[in-house]
Order: structure tokens, then sequence, then C-alpha cells
């Protein structure tokens, strides 16, 4: 009997998925273990493997679409079976007038999908318009996070021979500038998103067909879903014109000294903002050409250098005379830019407004004395192969006080409150996008030199974004150190659904009073953010003695 697959829920926090990449169509034979597709969650792109075995009897989210959880994904099933009550919502399969119908569709599409590649995630509708050899190339989704894409540049123009692998054009994502290569192989017809300008992921970015195709209306069409009109003979004469005139303001062209500067409309751009002169950039695009890196990257060393006779000239010119002393008067240029919010930026401003507007946050200070903390630690990094942090040994003491506390390793929920008895440690990083916060499993259990050593992995691999979702779930409290950018006291917010947040400050060498006498010790304050639901004012100060006593005396973590 056909088995419906609905879209997996990969992650803790997702409440949709996108299919990034079908890896099967339909009609392909599948194993159980076998990768049916890429879904990209709010986290990752992860692989989704099938856990049945038969044929793929229908696609119900087509590529660079977004669902819901648990929504239709595919249908797995005998070769030939009527899949129409579960098109319809049913759960048996006994109408056979219709199956023929459904199947011819289901039949059709990946045909469309062959043709198309990885390129074209449209609608059968749109693309059943399409002109024979057509093929629609949109923007691509080249990073888990992408939502719009900049051409920075083209590599190549219409009416150029596009063979399958050629590098079409350079295109500039939330993460990086990254070369696109064509899947197909024909004359580019058209070019619908030009140098320097941003669309959405799936806008129409080229046309490859056959030379000499019309393709009058496809491109608005295909945005709108709708099919191509038959064009006239007057647009056909007309279309070339019009191409080969976008084509040449591709790229700017500035005389400069009786030589030709060429440079992206972008690159311009921004060298106007920064006021850089183009003719002492030197280009690393096609030809020589001027690029939106080399104007980044640009170090203005030979202005210095000529601008060093000025500057010794106006020496001599005020040593001679002295001039009127004048009132400074600052000038300069307003200049605001405005970022594109990543998927991760957005995700971190949902769940922390929701963790601040819902959790009653208060907040619980202590200063620990540190100097037996830093005496131990230099015991303990003078052992081979052994490299222990301050930060490892206060994850170490709030594994074990959490566990002679386990009100504050707690979760809160409308009918019940949860208390975990199992300590799994939430360790914030912060990587170029915004902050990850890898989850460090029975924590309670793991010595300070495996606690350093797992903390050296998940970071390096959460900067790299190599984590997997996985590992960003199921903690139970976590730690925040701003320590070592030399902050010495700050709150954080709650990492729902824990009900505290640990923040660690510097360690500051000051005069303290020990023993009736003024000494130079070494302190650091921490500070709880505590969930008023489930964690009272005295349970949060009773946790803090119990972790000022462990990092206070190390010794006493090893008992």
């Amino acid at each position: 009997m056909a088995t419906k697959i609905t879209m997996p829920r990969l992650s803790d926090t997702m409440t949709e998925g996108t299919v990034a990449t079908w890896l099967k169509k339909v009609g392909d034979k599948i194993n159980e273990g076998d990768i049916l597709a890429e879904i990209e969650t709010d986290k990752a792109t992860m692989e989704f493997e099938s856990f049945n075995s038969g044929t793929l009897l229908h696609i119900g989210i087509q590529e660079g679409e977004s669902a819901p959880v648990d929504s239709l994904l595919a249908i797995i099933g005998k070769e030939g079976e009527d899949i129409s009550d579960l098109l319809a919502g049913g759960s048996s399969s006994d109408k056979k007038e219709e199956a023929p119908k459904a199947e011819t569709k289901s039949e059709e599409a990946p045909k469309e999908k062959t043709e198309e590649t990885k390129e074209t995630p449209k609608t059968e509708s749109t693309t059943a318009a399409l002109p024979k050899g057509v093929v629609v190339v949109t923007m691509p989704r080249l990073s888990d996070t992408m939502t719009d894409g900049t051409v920075a540049t083209w590599l190549k123009k219409v009416g150029d021979k596009i063979n399958e692998g050629d590098i079409l054009a350079e295109i500039e994502t939330d993460k990086a500038t990254m070369e696109f290569e064509s899947f197909n192989s024909g004359t580019l017809l058209s070019i619908g998103i030009k140098e320097g300008e941003t669309a959405p992921v799936d806008s129409v970015l080229a046309i490859i067909g056959p030379e000499g195709t019309d393709i009058t209306g496809i491109a608005e069409n295909f945005k709108k879903g709708g099919a191509a009109p038959a064009p006239s003979k007057e647009e056909k004469t007309e279309e070339p014109k019009a191409e080969t005139a976008e084509s040449k303001e591709e790229t700017v062209e500035t005389v400069s000294d009786g030589k030709r500067i060429f440079i992206s409309p972008l690159a311009k751009k921004i060298a106007e903002e920064k006021g850089i002169s183009i003719s002492q950039v030197k280009g690393t695009g096609e030809n020589g050409r001027i690029v939106k890196s080399d104007i980044e990257n640009f170090k203005p060393a030979a202005t210095s250098q000529a601008s060093a006779p000025q500057q010794e000239t106006a020496a001599k010119s005020e040593t001679a005379a002295t001039p009127a002393v004048k009132p400074f008067v600052p000038a300069g240029e307003t200049y605001s830019e405005e970022i594109k919010n990543s998927q991760m930026r957005k995700v971190i401003a949902k769940r922390l407004s929701e963790s601040k507007f819902t959790a009653p946050h208060y907040y619980l200070t202590i200063e620990v004395a540190m100097d037996s903390a830093i005496a131990s630690r230099n015991t303990i990094n003078s052992l081979p192969d052994t490299k222990v942090s301050f930060n490892d040994m206060v994850i170490k003491a709030c594994a074990m006080a959490l566990k002679k506390h386990p009100k504050v390793n707690s979760q809160w929920k409308e009918d019940v409150t949860v208390i975990h008895h199992h300590v799994h440690i939430g360790v914030a990083v912060a990587v170029e996008d915004g902050l990850v916060v890898p989850v460090l499993k029975f924590a309670d259990q793991l010595s300070l030199s495996q606690i350093g050593a797992n903390v050296k992995d998940v970071a390096g691999r959460a900067k790299n974004k190599k984590l997997q979702p996985a590992e960003m779930e199921g903690s139970t409290f976590t730690v925040s150190n701003l320590g070592m950018f030399g902050i010495t006291e700050f709150t954080s917010i709650i990492n729902q659904p824990n009900s505290a947040i640990l923040s660690v400050g510097a360690i500051v060498e000051k005069p303290v009073v020990r023993n009736g006498e003024i000494v130079v010790g070494n302190t650091m304050k921490v500070t709880l953010a505590c969930d008023h639901r489930t964690v009272d004012g005295a349970t949060g100060a009773q946790f803090l003695q119990t972790l000022r006593q462990y990092l206070e005396n190390p010794v006493t973590m090893l008992a």
C-alpha cells in the first residue's frame, strides 16, 4: 500500500521547510535509506532519507518551495498503484478511473524536470508553455540562509554559446561571492538581472535555448506563473535590438589618461561612495575589469606617496608665512547603509524577543575570588597535551551546581514545570552571522580536559558553519562568556526553554580585603538571569553560593 511522506521536523525550532534539491524523481525505485531530497531548515540544509521502499509515485513540494511541517512531501508505493485517494486526503486506494489522470501528471513532471534540471524549480503550467529546448534559469539558493542574490559580474553576454559547466556569472550571497555555472547547453537568449542588481531567490536570472528562438513574454509570465503568449512579428524583430542595448550597458567604460577602464556598475557605485579613484585600482575580472571585490580590497598606498610632495610644499609655505587663524568647521558626508537580515539573524531576533517578553527575567550577581582557580589552571596546563580555560572551569562548576540545585535546571510549561535531572549545558558561541549555542551533553560527567576539548571542537565547527542542528538542541542551562573581550559585568537573555543563563565577566586584578588586610586579588563577576516562573530568588542565590564554592576551591570539583 502507498505511504505518504510528510515534511519532517529536522530541528526543535523548525516550523516549515524548503526543498532545496530533489535527488529522486517520480518513477524512480526507492530503497530504505536512500536520500530523497535536501531540505533547508531554519538552521541548516540537511539530507532527508527514506524509511520506506518502493516507487516514488508523487512529489508534493517542488524544488524551491516551502511548506509547513507535516505537509505532503511525497508518496511512495508500488509501481502503477492508484494514489488518487491519498492525494484527496484519504487512506485507501480503490478509485481506478482517476488513476490514469493522476499518473499522467506525475509522469509529465519528471520530463520537464530533466530539461530544467536544478535551475528551474517552477510550476508545471509555466514550464509547459516554454518553447522546445528553452530553459529559464532562476536565481539559485547558494547558501542555507540566502533569500536574495546580487549579480556581481556576468561572464557571458546575450548571444554567447553556453556549454554545460560554463560559468555564467558571479553571484553575491549573504555569505560570499560565488561562481554560478550552467547546467544546460544552448545560446544565452536573455539576461533578467543586470550586474549590480539584487533579486529574490527563484527570480528569472537568464533564459537559455536554441539560437533564434522567440522568447517574447516568457520572463514576465514566468514570474506570474502563467503561459507565455504567442509573440507578434514586430516583437520578434525588436527583441534582439533591445537585448543588444541592454548587454552593452552591462559593462561601464571610463576613459582616463587615454586608457579605457572597464568596471562593473556595482564596483563603480561603491568606488564613488568611498571616494576611490578607479584609475588607481587594478581589476581582477575578465579583461582586467574592476569588480566589487577589487574596490573593497583596495588600499590607497599610492595616494599617500603621491601626496607627500604636496605636504612638503605646504609645510614650507607655512614656515614662510604664518596664516591667519580660522575657526575649524567640521565637514563630512552623511552616510548610512542598509544590510539585509540573514535567516539566522531573523531567527535570533524572533527567539530572543519571545524569551524577553514572555519570561519574567530577574538578575543575581556575585563576585568570585579566582586566585585558587588561576593556580589550579596553571598546574593543569603544565601537563603535556592539556589545555583548560577558565570558561571550561565555569562550565564544570555550573554542571555540578545544577546537580545540587535541579530547580534551576528546569523548564516552564503551561500545566507543569519540568525538572531535568540530566545536565546539558549550552555554550554561546559568536559567529559571523550572529550567535549559535552548541550543547555539551551530560556535562557533569565530563572532566575539565574533556570539556575543554569538546568546547574547542564545537566552537570551531560553529564558526565554519559545520554544526548539525542536533548539536544545538536539548540544552537545560546556558553559559555566555564575554570575559575574553574585557567585559567585567553584563546580563543575558534566557535561552528558552531554559530557565536560567549565566553571564561570565573578565577576571580583574584589584585591591581586596582579606583577614582585615588590603591585598591584591583576582576577582570575577558572574550574573545569573532567572525565569521567575520556575526559579525563585532564594533558589537562584543558593545556586550561586554553590557555584562560588566550586570556583574558589577547584579541588572540590574532583570530590
